[in-house]
């Protein structure tokens, strides 16, 4: 059973970059409204405010900030498995428009796959865990220059606080002429839990 969305739960995240193991930032995620839209602020102590998340309903995104740039779903996907059961996969497909750039939409296809319950420590204590690996092939980005594109991460999902405890997330492109052999990459960030409430 995952926790319910409450205004005022917060989740606070330190951002690493996997390269270089540098601290790039720590973001506070935070229960604003509740109700057919869950709303969730996020800031960040270098960035400062970062746009909001939005679910609906609850588990269900409509308006993500976790990749760059930020998107608006026409249809929400699930940010966490529908069962929460070891073997449970699905693929989704929808289409998003770019939040900074409204007006044209893009496919977005998403295959998620729960792999296995663990008990992982974080700052924030030690957590009950059902590992996902989402994988999202051959989405067309928003940038016309990149011809082909893939996304992959596992998160650690914690039903007991409603969010994960570690999500790693990394994306891969090329352009026109470029082989997959030698593709550039996106951030390869991992957030991990320190506090929440």
């Amino acid at each position: 059973m995952v926790r319910a969305p409450k205004i005022g739960q917060e989740w606070v995240y330190q951002v690493r970059n996997i390269f270089n193991q540098e601290i790039v930032d720590t973001v506070t995620e935070r229960v604003v409204s509740v109700g057919d839209q869950i709303r969730i602020s996020r800031s960040g102590v270098k960035a400062g405010p970062l746009p909001d998340e939005i679910q609906s309903p609850w588990g269900y995104v409509i308006q993500d900030p976790h990749w760059q740039p930020p998107q608006k779903f026409t249809k929400a996907i699930p940010l966490w498995p529908e069962q929460l059961q070891v073997g449970w996969n699905k693929f989704f497909t929808t289409q998003y428009e770019a939040l900074s750039y409204p007006g044209a939409t893009y496919y977005w296809g998403l295959s998620m796959a729960a792999t296995q319950w663990e008990r992982i420590k974080s700052p924030a204590g030690e957590f009950s865990v059902l590992r996902v690996h989402n994988e999202i092939p051959n989405f067309v980005s928003n940038d016309l220059f990149r011809v082909g594109n893939v996304r992959d991460e596992e998160l650690w999902f914690s039903p007991e606080i409603g969010r994960w405890v570690v999500r790693r997330s990394s994306g891969r492109y090329i352009t026109s002429g470029v082989y997959w052999a030698n593709a550039y990459w996106e951030d390869f960030l991992e957030w991990e839990l320190i506090s929440w409430k």
